[in-house]
C-alpha cells in the first residue's frame, strides 16, 4: 500500500493505492490523524480509486479520521469507492454517515452533489 498527500484549494487529498486491511491500517490513521491534529487541515478528502478492498480494521480507520475531524470542526470526505469498499460501508451501514462522492471534483465542491447513488 501507498499513501501520499496533496493539497488542493483548502482541502487535503490523500492518494491511496492498494488494500486497507489490518496490516496497513494504522498507517492509513497515522496519516488521517497527523493531517486533522497536527496540520489542522480544514478538509481532508480521501482519494479511493485505487483502493480494491477495504477490511473492518480500514473502515475503523476512517471512521476515527472522520470522528477526529468532526471533533476539530474541520471536514472529511472519500470518494472513487471501488464496488467492493462501497458494499462494505453499505453493509456497515456507514455510507449515510461519511460525505461519499463519485470524483474527485464533487469531492472538492463539497455537498452541490453530495452522497453518491448507490449501485
Amino acid at each position: 500500500m501507498d499513501i501520499s498527500t496533496r493539497e488542493s484549494g483548502a482541502a487535503t487529498i490523500v492518494d491511496v493505492v492498494g488494500d486497507i486491511t489490518l496490516y496497513n491500517s494504522p498507517q492509513v490513521r497515522k496519516v488521517l490523524l497527523d493531517l486533522l491534529k497536527t496540520k489542522k487541515a480544514p478538509r481532508v478528502i480521501v482519494n479511493l480509486e485505487k483502493v480494491r478492498y477495504i477490511d473492518s480494521a480500514g473502515v475503523a480507520s476512517l471512521v476515527e479520521g472522520l470522528k477526529v475531524s468532526r471533533d476539530l470542526k474541520s471536514t472529511f470526505a472519500l470518494f472513487g469507492l471501488s464496488r467492493t469498499a462501497r458494499e462494505v460501508l453499505e453493509l456497515t451501514r456507514l455510507i449515510k454517515v461519511f460525505e461519499v462522492y463519485n470524483t474527485e471534483e464533487e469531492a472538492l465542491r463539497g455537498g452541490s452533489t453530495n452522497v453518491a447513488p448507490a449501485r
